[in-house]
């Protein structure tokens, strides 16, 4: 074939080409009855390797995805112990949680995004070892307000560390392993928050070493120590196959927004309700809407925006997220009331406090690897059914609380903890499938930003709402009566959550 090519040039050019002018081109001719091929590129292009998350890396990043959910509700149990030894007031005792819980929301997002940039297992590897780091100096901090700025630090190091979580999964699994693996996150989100309580509750009252309250931020180093050199070795890494551009606007007033929400709903009570606070909620939806027309124009016109709109353009996408609103509301709210109630209402001791929560864990942990294989076969049908058995075991633990109080303890409140846990055990890995489920993979760190923003905003504003409402309500009706009315007004996002379900698409990816 080479000799044919050279005699053709030299036929129509009347000379013999010279090297440097002659390009043969081999070209595979098959024999007959076998289809011939395209021609073999000289420089084919290498695919990259899909990223593989094996068994120990997914346990890992569960890991890695417990340690931020359990600092959310560590401190509630604590923060008796946090006032008297800190000599701290109710103002900066809330902004001891509220403070870890907005810079984390603020941050998700942008931490996401950095993931899909730099790559995730990068910044898991970054936001484990800043976790482990800001964990020690608030065990350490010798006053209120300096474990206040610990803790927003924590809250940050947590936002760059929780999307890749869920991201990696996105990208290096798929199939049935996906689903087992969405199962497995979700059972790790409400454990971490149950266990968190529970953990805080043990730590607080065996007092080890004289630490007291700071053996439950202590506590965090070692684990994140094991948990960084384990993911040095099994993480894969992954990221977004164009590098995007900084959006600096839009962090800007995402961040902006949610400040202007949750700041003022989160500390407005202790402090009286001032002037800034109301400022601040009237600026939000402004805010939003500016970040959102930003977004909308840097899509539009090509740009790199920190949350695409376009990720809403799927319905079942939107619809799952307007789900997660009551979902994450009425549990932030209801672990904080309940804390509260018992130890405030019934005088029970952190440990009794956080083993009233143990059949809650326990039914949720069940339902979360059940769940799962529901869903291929039933789709929306198990958020819905979820829903449903929250609500039956919300309604029978308030008519226990109501017939019982005060002659009740962790042993009453056991039925009704267990079939609200497992009815919330149904919903939250149904959630993160339908939210995620629309989202490209080289979008999984901006999907799964929105995702987990959206649970640790509703999270913060369940704290803030209902906790709120309980601790204003508890002087002048009684804790008692201040507890049903939350359960009441989480009942009324639980029959939300249940008819927003009915507009899920029948099957659920």
């Amino acid at each position: 074939m080479v000799a044919l090519v050279t005699d053709s040039a030299k036929t129509l050019t009347g000379r013999e080409p010279s090297r440097a002018t002659v390009v043969p081109r081999i070209r595979h001719v098959a024999p007959a009855g076998i289809p011939d091929t395209p021609d073999t590129p000289a420089s084919p292009a290498t695919p990259r390797k899909a990223p593989v998350l094996g068994p120990l890396g997914l346990l890992t990043v569960l890991l890695g995805a417990a340690l931020p959910l359990i600092d959310f509700f560590i401190v509630n149990v604590a923060l008796p112990t946090i006032e008297r030894d800190l000599n701290a007031g109710e103002s900066v005792l809330e902004m001891v949680v509220a403070g870890y819980g907005v810079s984390y929301a603020v941050l998700l997002v942008l931490g996401g995004r950095l993931g899909d940039t730099y790559g995730r297992r990068r910044l898991f590897l970054w936001g484990l070892a800043l976790f482990g780091l800001t964990s020690l100096a608030c065990g350490l901090a010798p006053d209120a307000w300096t474990l206040v700025a610990a803790r927003v630090a924590q809250g940050a190091a947590s936002a760059l560390m929780l999307p890749q979580v869920l991201a990696t999964i996105h990208a290096a699994t798929s199939g049935d392993r996906r689903g087992k693996a969405l199962g497995l996150y979700g059972a790790t989100g409400g454990i971490s928050s149950v266990a968190g309580q529970l953990l805080g509750g043990l730590l607080v009252s065996a007092n080890l070493l004289g630490t007291g309250w700071r053996a439950i931020f202590l506590v965090n180093v070692p684990v994140a120590a094991v948990a960084l050199l384990l993911a040095l070795r099994t993480v894969p890494d992954s990221r977004s196959e164009q590098r995007a551009r900084s959006d600096i606007a839009g962090t800007v007033l995402l961040a902006a927004s949610l400040i202007a929400l949750l700041l003022p709903l989160t500390e407005g009570r202790a402090a009286g309700w001032p002037v800034w606070s109301w400022a601040l909620l009237i600026a939000a939806p402004f805010l939003a809407w500016a970040f959102y027309a930003v977004e909308r124009r840097g899509e539009a016109t090509g740009g790199s925006p920190l949350l695409p709109p376009s990720l809403l353009r799927e319905p079942a996408l939107r619809t799952g997220l307007a789900i997660g609103l009551p979902l994450f509301l009425g549990f932030g709210g209801f672990m904080f009331v309940v804390a509260v109630a018992l130890q405030q209402g019934l005088s029970l001791g952190p440990v009794a406090a956080g083993m009233a929560l143990v059949p809650m864990c326990a039914a949720f942990f069940a339902a979360s690897l059940t769940g799962p294989r529901l869903i291929p076969k039933h789709g929306r049908r198990v958020m819905t059914w979820g829903a449903l058995i929250q609500g039956a075991g919300l309604a029978l633990l308030g008519a226990t609380v109501l017939w019982r109080w005060p002659d009740l303890g962790p042993l009453g409140m056991a039925p009704g903890m267990a079939v609200l846990g497992f009815g919330q055990g149904l919903q939250l890995p149904t959630y993160f499938r339908v939210v995620l489920g629309s989202v490209p993979a080289e979008r999984a760190g901006a999907g799964s930003g929105l995702a987990v923003t959206n649970q640790q905003s509703c999270l913060a504003l369940g704290v803030a709402i209902l906790g709120s409402l309980f601790l204003t309500l508890a002087p002048s009706i009684g804790v008692r009566d201040a507890l049903l009315t939350a359960f009441g007004v989480q009942l009324a996002g639980i029959a939300a959550t249940a008819l927003l379900s009915l507009r899920l698409p029948r099957s659920v990816a």
